[in-house]
């Protein structure tokens, strides 16, 4: 499989990928238009923050099965079009949340000693040090807008130093607040109006793009300092410009912009102007929030490892993926069990369904089990499509199709640990299946629209309902055995009121369809289906 990074990641991880053997094509530098057209054969892509991956470069990606963004946020990927996709899109939420609160803090810094003018003075054997009094922080009011994970580590730093740290966040309850030793604001204007700094760290949504605007910065607290090292846009460009040449604004640190230039174009070569570059009291940093060597190594590492698991077939925590609040090891011996039961309705019946229950029975009861209805979901679709059906997108097919999704839970159970049962509605009737996994993953089928059994389920699965009369085994084994196919275990079941039973038969290879029809015209046979999970858990 091929991957395409079209943004610098740490060496490393880039040569952890090729370990893991994939083939890797490292593209820095290319345009837009460039990407979207290289992009056609690769089946996944790394990216940072400039890459957009949107509705235009994904109908270019034919093959892509994971996008992997090296980094916090995902502003720059259309997450819902990559759903609607089935492509997972996998983030590194933690892996730089110390450079970027860092960074935050160390401008912070700057634009109250005016070091940066300072240096850039000096440099230029300007050495008058009385133009270049600043400010202490200790003692001033920091206002932090956004008490995520960075917004928490820049508040925390702040205090460190001695500035009392005022926040607004909305979506963080109050006890986060008290425990970092900080006064919550319950609207953004009790912010404004007392910070001497203000700085950033809330996602780029509807509801925060120009969140400080002209009316916003004018409501501040004349000669506030503003730091934006979280995402651009957030503050109106424009405005800024106009509060820094009036002096509303005294000074701003600006790592990201609205529309950000090319990294990687040499001086001469860059093709990009804003006005806020015009500015002595503007701090303009190349988005260098998570440029560490540490922060390059961690998102590096995190990112690669997580787009490799996610290409071999393995389940990753995902952005288009629900949460999992436990750890998914639990789940593993009954993703694959999950996906087999949802798989073997079309392959044995023909009526289209209206609705799909699945029930959780025993200790299974208490666990978190959104992936495990969704496996069994993911099992149900795959015999019936060949579009892309992943876990990102398998619930967004099933309501297209008009199909309601169940899921119930109860802990009484008599006979086994845990159970699974999913139950099929069709206009005429309701089928169900149930099964369990024994010892670490022996998967075992213990109902089969109502015949009883215990049967391991295997890659290879002949169904066969038949009348319940003598010789029927028997010439079974036989016609199999003539075309040379290896009967693994049998399992029949019946139902002494009907006078049927049903065989579950585990093979060791695939039946051709003359074979089946030959096990077809055998007297006393009803019905015969071939059920293949031969890909599930691949």
């Amino acid at each position: 499989m091929r991957i395409l990074i079209t943004e610098k990641i740490a060496a490393d991880a880039v040569a952890y990928l090729r370990e893991q053997g994939f083939a890797v094509d490292e593209t820095l530098g290319l345009s837009q238009t460039e990407i979207e057209q290289a992009v056609v054969s690769y089946d996944a892509l790394i990216v940072r923050s400039v890459t957009q991956v949107n509705r235009s470069l994904l109908a270019h990606a034919e093959q892509l099965k994971v996008v992997g963004r090296a980094g916090n946020g995902t502003d720059n990927i259309d997450v819902p079009a990559c759903t609607e996709k089935g492509i997972i899109v996998v983030n590194t939420p933690e892996a730089n949340i110390m450079a970027a609160g860092e960074l935050a803090v160390g401008l912070a810094f700057a634009i109250f000693r005016n070091i940066c003018l300072a240096n850039s003075a000096a440099h230029q054997d300007d050495f008058r040090r009385g133009r270049m009094i600043g400010h202490e922080l200790e003692g001033k009011v920091a206002g932090v807008i956004g008490m995520g994970r960075i917004g928490s580590i820049v508040a925390r730093k702040l205090r460190g130093i001695g500035m009392t740290v005022v926040a607004y966040d909305p979506y963080i309850p109050a006890e986060r607040f008290d425990k970092l030793g900080v006064t919550r604001c319950d609207h953004l204007d009790d912010l404004l109006r007392q910070a001497d700094l203000i700085t950033l760290h809330t996602p780029k949504t509807k509801e925060t793009y120009n969140m400080l605007d002209s009316d916003r910065l004018a409501r501040c607290k004349p000669g506030v300092r503003i730091v934006n090292a979280a995402r651009g846009g957030l503050v109106n460009e424009a405005a800024l410009c106009d509060a820094l040449k009036s002096g509303q604004v005294a000074g701003a640190a600006i790592d990201v912009l609205d529309q950000e230039p090319s990294y990687d174009k040499k001086p001469g070569e860059q093709q990009y102007h804003n006005a806020l570059l015009d500015l002595p009291n503007c701090i303009i940093t190349p988005h260098l929030g998570a440029s560490t060597h540490e922060a390059n190594a961690n998102v590096g590492s995190t990112v690669t490892e997580l787009v490799a698991r996610a290409l071999h077939g393995e389940l990753v925590c995902a952005v288009n993926m629900p949460a999992v609040s436990g750890s998914l090891a639990e789940l593993k011996p009954y993703l694959s069990l999950c996906e087999k039961l949802g798989a073997i309705y079309y392959q044995a019946e023909t009526a289209r369904i209206k609705k799909v229950e699945i029930i959780f029975s025993g200790e299974l009861a208490s666990k978190e089990t959104s992936f495990l209805t969704l496996s069994v979901l993911k099992g149900f679709l795959s015999t019936i499509t060949n579009e892309r059906i992943s876990y990102v997108n398998v619930k967004q097919n099933l309501t297209n199709m008009g199909v309601e999704v169940v899921e119930s839970k109860t802990t009484h159970l008599e006979k086994y640990t845990n159970l699974v049962t999913v139950r099929f509605f069709s206009e005429e009737k309701t089928l169900s299946v149930s099964g369990t996994v024994f010892g670490k993953d022996t998967e075992v089928l213990v109902d089969f629209f109502g015949y009883h059994m215990d049967f391991e389920l295997s890659p290879f699965v002949l169904a066969m309902q038949n009348n319940d009369v003598p010789g029927i085994i028997g010439r079974v084994g036989t016609l199999l055995g003539q075309q040379d196919i290896n009967i693994a275990t049998m399992h029949w079941s019946r139902k002494k009121d009907k006078m049927r039973a049903q065989s579950f038969l585990s093979i060791d290879s695939p039946v051709d369809e003359k074979t089946l029809d030959a096990l077809r015209g055998i007297t006393g046979v009803l019905r015969v289906s071939v059920l293949n999970f031969s890909t599930i858990g691949n």
